[in-house]
């Protein structure tokens, strides 16, 4: 596995603190070039919103915007986003998502300075907030009942790494880099990358990723199994609409159900594991599409699912 050694010149904002900073230095060349609509045909005035947001063709897409700090995420832009995640699984006309940025930075890690002001901290104080905040977050991700598409536009960093992690599917532009930054601050990787990084790559891969901090490119993240493609990030927003206007195709219902059992059989027992199954299936069998699926087998033609 290749990776880039620790090189001050191309340190991003903190990944757990006040990520502001060498914003444009920061990002490798050519990584500009990721997004190329970057307001996405928005009313006038959304495009200058923290979060971006629209439905379109049965696809949420949640876009951070805040380029300027390469889309180090605040509190409030967190608690945005976990909200878009809640309506899109309760919302049967959304049917997948998309989270993406805009700028030259997927998202550089956490900016608390947004975050609920406090008085003097005490013990417990900390664990509070990263149960709030970023578990709470990433939890967000994992847990919506849509699949969620990752378009990698840039660099993903601390928290904004995970983002891209706890995602169903992840496109990066070749451009992108992922870099477990926490070490280099001596801080304790958060929002759940010592929960996911194993469950991806195996605990040593991970325990090299987050024992040094290391950035790693798009090409090496493909082969360790963090990415599932990667492209030129002109095509970036191009592949992420296909591959979720293809989702948005699909039976939503078996997708979601599918989602769940995988995602809950990296911490079940076979027996467990099959009894979930079981479940799922009998629940997706009183649904409209599986009833289709099963027609269209018999009847030799295309099914026509509609997300119930």
């Amino acid at each position: 596995m290749a990776t880039a050694p620790h090189d001050a010149a191309h340190d991003l904002p903190d990944g757990a603190a006040a990520a502001q900073g060498k914003a444009a230095q920061d990002l490798p060349d050519g990584a500009a070039a990721a997004q190329g609509k970057a307001a996405r045909d928005l009313p006038d005035g959304a495009a200058q919103d923290d979060v971006l947001h629209t439905v379109e063709n049965g696809v949420s897409w949640i876009t951070l915007n805040r380029p300027e700090a390469m889309n180090a995420v605040t509190w409030d832009q967190r608690e945005r986003i976990i909200d878009l995640l809640a309506d899109a699984s309760a919302d049967p006309d959304v049917r997948a998502v998309v989270v993406t940025a805009t700028g030259r930075g997927f998202c550089a890690g956490a900016d608390l300075r947004g975050a609920p002001a406090a008085g003097e901290r005490v013990a417990g104080d900390v664990a509070r907030m990263i149960r709030l905040g970023a578990q709470r977050f990433i939890g967000a991700v994992m847990d919506c009942e849509k699949p969620v598409v990752a378009a990698v536009n840039g660099t993903a960093a601390g928290i904004g790494a995970h983002l891209a992690f706890a995602c169903d599917l992840v496109i990066a532009a070749d451009s992108a880099r992922f870099i477990e930054v926490f070490v280099r601050r001596g801080l304790v990787p958060d929002g759940g990358g010592a929960y996911l990084l194993p469950r991806l790559i195996g605990p040593r891969r991970a325990k090299e990723l987050m024992f040094f901090g290391d950035a790693v490119g798009a090409a090496d993240a493909k082969d360790l199994g963090l990415v599932n493609r990667v492209v030129p990030a002109a095509d970036l927003e191009k592949t992420a609409r296909e591959w979720a206007e293809r989702l948005a195709q699909g039976p939503t219902r078996a997708l979601a159900l599918t989602k769940q059992l995988v995602n809950a059989s990296l911490d079940s027992d076979r027996a467990t594991a099959f009894a979930a199954e079981a479940t799922a299936q009998e629940l997706n069998m009183t649904t409209r599409d599986a009833q289709e699926g099963v027609a269209s087998f018999v009847e030799r033609r295309e099914a026509r699912y509609e997300g119930r």
